[in-house]
């Protein structure tokens, strides 16, 4: 379950792929086992409920002497990364791989983002009478490991023969989202609704709550379609979603309604794109309906199951390479027209404005005075805009042009024309100089762009610019995940020379140590490479094999990392894109 504590909180960011959930449910809890949905997929979490089961049974039978017996290594109660934990319902830990944790109160124990580990542990087998097991998902490392990864922890109350009560759990590293799971969770969501109403609904939007869990959380909606509860989207909160239609032109919604008029609840399939890509995967809701007061709302949770369909592309986007030389060449007709230039770019069908492709142009101080898809915003001073997640569009976009060159990146969350889904989108700017002599700042974005090493190696220059500058005072500004130097599977990190990991907002756990000695999943040696790389050329690509924040499938990792000298100082900025293999 967990071998050390750790006490830094990064706050989760709300997934920013969409999930629909509508539901039906009788009102009354039921047990994992008693449910026919409640099949597991994989063998492993088969083997793992059995195990807390049978662990179960022994306290019942054998009380408090069972202890002694999941204390036995190699026995199946203690076999590598699995292990069986025994807690107490004051959160005193009975049993435990680490015997330094035995005996030690640990109800607030947390995970690296805050979530509290035993206290939901607890509140998992014993919030509802009428069902005592269930499931806990939170990030811990691997027993002497360092990177926190998701554990799925199966967890049961038992009475032992004295009368007392135990929680008794194990837990899995997998990356794999059994469809278990999300009912569980959606169930939860629905006892929750039946029996504190309307106060349920800020649980669901608690980061450090158990109603988010990767890339799935909850989903509420009324009668009438309206949007009611939205961690992932809460600027669509009050809106009507029944007309929504997924990438492929299905009415998800409708049909969520559909099957919890016929069947009470099930599961619905539809295509979206996962964060960061451009072609759309296969996301399952599982719906069902939840009695608020004397009326009834639709609760869901969704989730991308591993292997799940990926739709094959029908058009060609734009590599960031291509979209540069398109800003840029832009950049050049309104260095040579000015404003006369609008007119060719509001022509649909030109290079300049065709499908999701447009221009916008925004004077220095902010103000937006030429939009092609949205010409009605012309005017407006946007420098304070900002993004679903806070992130500050406006400032970013000035700020990216503030270099020798003028030009750069940003990435954000941003709604497609007609649509009202806020995806991720990644944007060229470069700073001009019109006729009139006025400097102006133009763009073009491509929405779900695929990653590029162009992206990484921007991100990086800009890192080490301010770092340059500004030293140690740069690093918060590197760790602030509603700024540009964290975005899709992104982020900033930045080392010494002799191996002390100074910045990494993804793996804040990490701060502090010495990596020097850390290896990849294959064995190499990255940080000392990394490091013996960018002293000796100044910068660098190198291939590592890495885990992506919150998962725990290692991929390959393409890393760009570069000197920076800042007074007496040195440091080693770097940042990777993750390629599926």
């Amino acid at each position: 379950m967990f071998t050390q504590k750790m006490t830094s909180v990064l706050p989760v960011v709300p997934l920013v792929t969409f999930l629909i959930l509508l539901l039906s449910f009788n009102g009354n809890a039921q047990t994992v086992a008693a449910d026919p949905d409640q099949t597991y997929q994989y063998e492993e979490t088969r083997e793992l409920v059995a195990l807390v089961k049978d662990a179960a049974e022994l306290v019942r039978t054998k009380g408090e002497a069972a202890f002694r017996d999941f204390r036995v290594s190699g026995s199946r109660w203690r076999q590598g990364e699995s292990y069986i934990f025994v807690l107490d319902p004051k959160g005193n830990m009975l049993v435990h791989l680490d015997p330094a944790m035995e005996g030690k109160n640990e109800l607030d124990l947390k995970d690296i983002n805050g979530k509290p580990i035993v206290r939901g542990l607890l509140g998992t087998a014993m919030t509802f009478p009428s069902k005592p097991e269930g499931w806990y998902h939170y990030q811990w490392p691997v027993p002497g490991g360092l990177l926190p990864r998701w554990k799925s922890s199966f967890v049961q109350l038992v009475q032992a023969p004295s009368g007392s009560s135990y929680v008794v759990g194990s837990g899995t590293y997998n990356d794999r989202m059994e469809r278990v799971f999300v009912i569980d969770i959606v169930k939860d969501a629905v006892g929750q609704i039946e029996k504190n109403g309307t106060a349920a609904f800020p649980l669901f939007h608690d980061p450090t709550g158990p109603f988010i869990v990767k890339d799935s959380y909850i989903f509420v909606f009324d009668r009438q379609g309206i949007d009611l509860v939205n961690p992932g989207f809460p600027n669509l909160e009050g809106r009507s979603l029944l007309e929504l239609k997924d990438t492929q032109g299905k009415q998800l919604v409708r049909e969520m309604f559909d099957v919890i008029q016929t069947s009470n609840s099930g599961w619905v399939d539809y295509m979206w794109p996962k964060p960061g890509e451009s072609i759309s995967t296969q996301k399952s809701a599982y719906v069902s309906k939840a009695k608020l007061g004397d009326q009834w709302v639709l609760v869901g949770s969704g989730v991308y199951l591993v292997d799940a369909p990926k739709a094959h592309s029908t058009t060609q986007k734009m590599t960031a390479p291509e979209l540069m030389t398109l800003v840029r060449d832009a950049a050049a007709v309104f260095g040579q027209q000015g404003e006369n230039a609008y007119a060719e770019f509001r022509t649909q069908g030109s290079k300049w404005f065709h499908d999701e492709t447009y221009f916008f142009v925004w004077t220095m101080d902010g103000t937006r005075v030429f939009n092609a898809a949205s010409p009605a915003g012309e005017g407006q001073n946007v420098r304070n805009m900002t993004d679903i997640m806070g992130r500050p569009i406006g400032e970013m976009i000035l700020n990216a042009t503030r270099n020798a060159a003028g030009e750069g990146w940003i990435h954000y969350m941003f709604t497609k024309p007609d649509d009202i889904f806020p995806t991720w989108k990644s944007t060229f700017v470069k700073q001009v100089t019109f006729p009139s002599g006025k400097s102006h700042i133009v763009g073009c974005g491509i929405y779900n762009m695929q990653m590029d090493k162009a992206f990484i190696e921007d991100v990086v220059n800009r890192a080490a610019i301010l770092i340059a500058e500004r030293g140690k005072e740069a690093f918060s500004q590197l760790r602030d995940r509603t700024g540009p130097f964290v975005f899709m599977d992104t982020y900033v990190f930045v080392n010494t020379p002799d191996g002390t990991h100074l910045v990494n907002p993804a793996f804040p756990s990490l701060e502090g140590k010495n990596l020097i000695n850390l290896r990849d999943v294959k064995g190499k040696a990255v940080v000392k490479d990394e490091i013996a790389a960018a002293m000796k050329d100044g910068s660098a690509w190198l291939d590592i094999y890495w885990y992506k924040p919150g998962q725990n499938t290692p991929v390959r990792k393409h890393t760009f990392v570069r000197k920076v000298q800042s007074g007496q100082d040195t440091y080693i900025v770097g940042a990777g894109i993750y390629q599926e293999e």
